[in-house]
């Protein structure tokens, strides 16, 4: 053996150590080491994984060879005693650690196999056992069989069987069953047994059937525990009929029945609501003298109560006490919920009161039995009193939607506090809390105008995030959050409201009164960017969206004087199909005009001329002879045609008189040809001055033109300005103009109406 030198290894530390448990305590192998080659402590270290369990700062021989005693000497701690050390990791549970981390491979079964020197019946049963799951016991259980480590018994293969029949892996259990005398293992009927209630729990009815057949075939006995373990699955299932031919053949067969095989079918009929057949097989029960127990009382009454039939049950209930069979929690609890489903919730509490005062404990289900009956009843106090009781006790209840029902029953009573202290309940008795049941609190403080509370609930509502978790029970009502949220957006708090709608969006809520409440709170609070994204989502999702909402932010954007911004608004609102009022088209254009937005706030009026608005005619003038001054003319125009068509022409004369003001004789000559051609009411006046103003800027031609088509439409002869206009004409060369002009006005002619004349008028103009 080689010698390893004390100095040399303290320096030396082990890279690698295979197969080490994660308690291995490496100074403890250090101890060792003087007395082994190193590849003889690696591979006892594979062999022995799980040897030293506890770590050096909880197993005080690990501690320093030399410690300082009080008066600083030195002394020795303790030798580490041979043999098992305390706490030491069992070698099935490192076993079965190996297989839940490492794949089933060659590698892991090796290190399996070289961990255990030998696989008796205790370690192959221990390791099925405790297996994560299913697929680790079978790959297992078939290893140590094919590879000759062990040869399994009637234990280990029951223990598979019942392990598979859990995991519903039946054709597996099924082959392990039939393939037992090639194995050299006997059957028996407890492996049958197994198999008949596994295939029966996985709802397999007919399989469960044939495997009992097929036990007489094989020549396994059946005894009453094959026949209860049929029955049991069959009546499971409903079939009545089944097992009343089955209790008939194993009565032929000479087997007898037991008490519990009563109970069964008992249980079985009643399951199936046959009340009849149920109360013969109780009467021969008897007549052969087999005395019911407290399990066949219990199943009576039971069986009773589904009918409604509670005198009956009394007569049992006092027959099992007269007989001195000590009623158990389950009937009184049986009991009890008969009581609350005729409506005799009074008989219940004194029921509840004598089980209690006889020494016997009410569960959780005696408490969701009675509960739902005394909110029925409107006993809200004595509910209130029960549920107290609960918290204390924590006894949570089977079923969590009681606490709804005492949470609405509770509100509707206008005991808010009460109801409050169910939430609280649930929280102690460690009940996940859903949104409905904040909801329902929230809705009811709200109506009562306790909106503080109200508001601590959401707060925590929010912060927990409740209303994302993945319970789906009790979603918050629209009637809830929409109140909640209408109070938020009309003190000032919308973006609390924002946040908490956003959680329910994210659950799929869709409410456009929630939505709409949210813009109208983002606009009277200023902040209408805000406003407009909730719009914009609203969009997106197809949800509706009223005019009130967009007025709002419309106004909004307006008092904030970006009015490009109320206009984008405006059209939004338009998209959605609803018509604004003349006051916010006014608004709208006023704002734009104002901003020097003109052409916009010509596109506003357009659209207010389209839906058939006719109010704000004197800011239409303003917008008319902005964009006139400003060169848009053909706009301009177009606007004026749109307001004829409905019915409302402008006051052309006015914009004729401000364009001859200030020198605009293009737009005015424009403005006058196109009230020409439209048959428009022009003032004598009207026309002077543009024809003034065309001859002062030197217009000749063009003031010939005009002139022109107004004596054709029977307008303006006696210009006196005819004359000037004729002799600028022959001074520009423009003779043949000038002679037209004068034979018309001289009356030689009525106008160009010859060809010639025509055409002289359309070369002038």
């Amino acid at each position: 053996m080689a010698y390893i030198s004390g100095s040399k290894l303290q320096r030396w530390r082990p890279s690698v150590l295979p197969s080490v448990p994660r308690s291995y305590n490496p100074r403890a192998l250090d101890l060792l080491r003087p007395f082994s080659s190193t590849e003889e402590s690696a591979s006892n270290d594979g062999q022995n994984p799980g040897s030293n369990t506890e770590s050096a700062g909880s197993d005080p021989q690990l501690e320093p060879r030399n410690q300082k005693g009080t008066n600083g000497e030195r002394k020795a701690s303790p030798r580490t005693p041979r043999g098992k050390r305390p706490g030491q990791e069992k070698t099935e549970d490192v076993i079965c650690r190996m297989m839940a981390n490492r794949a089933w491979t060659t590698r892991l079964q090796n290190s399996i196999r070289g961990l255990v020197s030998e696989f008796d019946h205790s370690l192959v049963w221990n390791v099925l056992h405790s297996a994560r799951n299913s697929e680790q016991a079978l790959q297992f259980y078939r290893w140590v069989d094919r590879s000759g480590l062990f040869q399994h018994d009637r234990e280990t293969t029951l223990k598979m069987m019942e392990i598979l029949g859990r995991a519903s892996k039946l054709n597996h259990a099924r082959c392990i069953l039939l393939d037992m005398p090639k194995k050299g293992v006997e059957w028996d009927e407890d492996l049958f047994v197994v198999l008949i209630d596994s295939y029966g729990k996985a709802g397999i009815v007919q399989e469960a059937v044939k495997i009992f057949q097929k036990m007489k075939e094989l020549g396994v006995t059946r005894t009453i525990k094959s026949y209860d373990t049929l029955f049991k699955v069959i009546l499971r299932r409903g079939r009545y009929m089944m097992a009343k031919r089955y209790f008939n053949a194993m009565l032929s067969e000479g087997i007898e029945p037991t008490r519990h095989t009563y109970n069964i079918m008992l249980w079985g009929f009643f399951l199936s609501l046959r009340l009849e057949t149920a109360i013969r097989f109780y009467e021969g029960m008897k007549s052969r003298d087999i005395s019911p127990d407290v399990v066949t009382y219990n199943t009576m009454i039971n069986g009773y109560n589904r009918f409604n039939r509670m005198e009956d049950a009394e007569k049992l209930f006092t027959e099992m006490k007269g007989r001195n069979i000590a009623p158990t929690v389950i009937s009184y609890t049986t009991m009890i919920k008969g009581y609350v489903a005729v409506g005799r919730i009074d008989d219940g509490l004194k029921l509840f009161e004598e089980m209690k005062s006889s020494g016997i404990k009410p569960n959780a289900v005696t408490y969701s039995t009675l509960l739902p009956g005394l909110c029925d009843a409107e006993k809200m106090s004595e509910a209130q009193n029960i549920l107290k009781e609960m918290v204390e006790k924590y006894i949570a209840p089977k079923d969590n939607s009681i606490f709804m029902t005492l949470l609405t029953c509770q509100c509707k009573s206008g005991n808010l506090d009460a109801a409050a202290d169910v939430l609280k309940a649930m929280i102690r008795l460690s009940i996940p809390t859903e949104a409905g049941h904040y909801g329902v609190l929230i809705e009811n403080f709200c109506q009562a105008n306790v909106y503080d509370k109200a508001l601590t609930l959401l707060d925590k509502l929010i912060e927990k995030e409740i209303i994302l978790r993945p319970q789906r029970s009790f979603e918050m009502e629209p009637s809830a959050y929409n109140l909640m949220i209408q109070y938020l957006c009309n003190h000032g708090q919308t973006v609390k409201a924002e946040t908490f709608f956003r959680q329910l969006m994210k659950k799929g809520v869709q409410d456009s009164v929630a939505f709409n409440n949210l813009i109208r709170g983002h606009s009277k609070e200023g902040k209408p960017d805000s406003a407009f994204e909730i719009l914009k989502i609203m969009g997106r999702r197809g949800v509706p969206r009223d005019a009130e909402s967009y007025r709002l932010l419309i106004e909004s954007y307006l008092r904030k004087g970006e009015p490009a911004d109320a206009k984008a608004a405006l059209d939004s609102m338009l998209e959605s199909g609803h018509v604004p009022d003349s006051s916010l088209y006014r608004s709208v254009m006023q704002s734009l005009f104002e901003d020097g937005r003109v052409q916009t706030a010509s596109r506003v009026m357009n659209s207010m001329v389209e839906k058939g608005v006719k109010e704000n005619m004197d800011l239409v003038a303003k917008i008319l002879e902005a964009l006139i001054m400003r060169g848009h003319v053909e706009e301009a125009l177009g606007r004026i045609d749109l307001l004829m068509h409905s019915g409302s022409t402008p006051d052309i004369d006015s914009l004729l008189s401000v364009l001859c003001e200030k020198g605009k004789t293009i737009a005015a000559l424009k403005l006058l040809d196109f009230g020409l051609e439209r048959e428009c009411t022009i003032d004598f006046s009207s026309y002077e001055k543009v024809l003034d103003v065309l001859l002062a800027a030197g217009k000749t031609l063009n003031a010939y033109s005009i002139l022109c088509k107004i004596m054709e439409k029977g307008g303006v002869t006696d210009w006196s300005s005819c004359d000037e206009l004729i002799k600028s004409l022959n001074q520009e060369g423009n003779t043949k103009q000038a002679d037209i002009l004068s034979r018309m006005i001289k009356g030689g002619d009525k106008g160009p109406g010859n060809k010639k004349g025509k055409k002289q008028s359309t070369i002038a103009a």
